[in-house]
């Protein structure tokens, strides 16, 4: 289930810009590019209906799921090095 993503600009033309996570990742894990891989957002879909309505939403966009509700809520995205 998804726990936690955001869209950010896509690195090309097939990538949607979504990243996904469980939520509760420590930064440590997310930051060893072995932890991480790349899936169609389909897949992803397969797994969590739930991110569907939010597709649509623009770059720059990020969702958590709140842990009470288990519903998606509006956060600010991670901020990016430039």
């Amino acid at each position: 289930m998804v726990g936690y993503m955001y869209r950010e600009s896509p690195d090309n033309d097939s990538d949607s810009g979504w990243r996904f996570f469980a939520g509760d990742e420590a930064q440590e894990y997310i930051d060893d590019p072995e932890n991480l891989n790349l899936y169609d957002v389909n897949t992803i879909v397969n797994y969590d209906r739930e991110i569907i309505p939010y597709l649509a939403e623009p770059i720059g966009s990020a969702y958590e799921r709140d842990t009470t509700s288990g519903a998606f809520r509006k956060v600010q995205p991670p901020r990016t090095e430039e």
